[in-house]
């Protein structure tokens, strides 16, 4: 008798559809969660990224702007002991005549004072920038032969001792060649503190 070769009973197609069609549903589902947390993740990286750039951004304008304060204080300063030698000679000329020995006293140690903090001056602005200390060194110079022969003039003229004395014109004390030098110098310091200025603070 003659043996039939074994075949493998044949398989439903509602098994066959059954088998091959749930893995796909299952890797689509798996697939649209993780592009769902990889958007969130991005999401939140930017969100991150950006506020650390404004961070930055912020911290750095701040340091800037305090940069700038800074020397605009110290220029200022700068100027005010300049304006404090120019006064001097009015000083000197308004001095008390009831007591000359302490007013030659007292006058003395302000011009030794201001004479120490114009050189301190003069020497921070030059290494700030050498424009601006040429500017504040050439007004200093210019400062000390008109301020500085004003008070040679006023130690030797007699003390005021009367209240129309304390008007005192021009004539008597001219500082005016001064101001071209005040307005070079104020000039330097504004071109420096422009060109400290960046670009995205205008």
């Amino acid at each position: 008798m003659t043996r039939l070769p074994l075949v493998a009973p044949p398989v439903a197609p509602s098994t066959v559809i059954a088998h091959t069609t749930a893995p796909a549903v299952h890797t689509a589902a798996s697939g649209g969660g993780t592009t769902l947390l990889l958007g969130v993740l991005s999401g939140a990286f930017l969100a991150a990224l950006i506020t650390a750039s404004i961070n930055i951004w912020l911290a750095r304008r701040k340091s800037h702007e305090e940069e700038r304060n800074r020397l605009r204080a110290a220029f200022a300063e700068a100027f005010a002991t300049y304006s404090a030698y120019k006064e001097l000679p009015y000083a000197i000329r308004r001095r008390r005549a009831d007591q000359p020995a302490e007013e030659r006293i007292r006058l003395s140690e302000t011009l030794r004072e201001i004479q120490s903090r114009l050189a301190y001056h003069q020497a921070w602005t030059l290494l700030e920038s050498p424009t601006v200390g040429a500017a504040y060194q050439n007004l200093v110079d210019r400062l000390r032969a008109t301020a500085g022969l004003a008070m040679n003039q006023a130690w030797t003229a007699p003390p005021l001792d009367n209240d129309a004395g304390m008007n005192i014109p021009p004539s008597v004390i001219d500082l005016r060649p001064l101001r071209e030098h005040e307005t070079a110098y104020l000039n330097a310091v504004a071109a420096h503190l422009k060109d400290l200025k960046p670009w995205w603070s205008a």
